[in-house]
């Protein structure tokens, strides 16, 4: 993991990095993407493409793709505000999302829960987005993607958890049923976090 700037510089930083996390299944981008239409002109706030050792054409989120060799590279040279590994690939969330929250403004980021200790090392005021899911739901629609079969997509799903563990600012919004009223749930939260824009 690394964390990119000056500390104290940091902790005057009056914006909010926002970090959607849940499991697979949820519909994070679903909803991200929704937000983002919702606020398309809006000042102060910025949704961050996530750097990933994952080819483009693997499906998913719309993410800036690279070799391991360039994250790496990228890391060492300070380029992420905050990084770190799982299922084998390599996340980064980008430094330049440190002149957005100067600024006052708010920074939406797909996040993990298990980086979250490392958005608390790096980010002073941060809120975290729980997406989740009905198990039934959060089954179906990992079914519909073809990866695993629907016995090992229960089994994963029973050892998993919903919540957020650590001492974290937590809003938690269920996505079971239609994208309109996640949506309208998610930009309350968001616009809840620009309260020093709007002061």
């Amino acid at each position: 993991m690394s964390i990119d700037g000056d500390d104290s510089r940091r902790a005057q930083s009056p914006g909010t990095m926002v970090v959607v996390v849940g499991p697979s299944g949820a519909g994070k981008d679903t909803l991200m993407d929704y937000a983002s239409v919702q606020l398309a002109g809006r000042p102060g706030f910025h949704f961050t493409r996530r750097v990933i050792t994952r080819s483009c054409d693997a499906g998913g989120e719309n993410h800036d793709a690279v070799s391991m060799q360039e994250f790496n590279r990228l890391e060492d040279a300070g380029a992420f505000a905050v990084s770190w590994e799982a299922h084998g690939l390599k996340y980064g969330i980008p430094s330049t999302v440190h002149r957005h929250l100067e600024a006052g403004d708010v920074v939406i980021a797909n996040g993990s829960r298990s980086a979250l200790p490392h958005f608390g090392t790096a980010f002073v005021r941060l809120k975290v987005l729980n997406i989740v899911a009905r198990p039934d739901v959060l089954a179906m629609r990992l079914e519909q993607r073809g990866r695993e079969s629907r016995d090992d997509i229960l089994r994963r799903l029973e050892r998993s958890s919903l919540t957020v563990a650590g001492d974290f600012d937590v809003t938690t919004v269920d996505n079971s049923g239609g994208i309109e009223e996640a949506g309208r749930a998610m930009m309350q939260v968001l616009e809840q976090s620009c309260t020093y824009r709007q002061a």
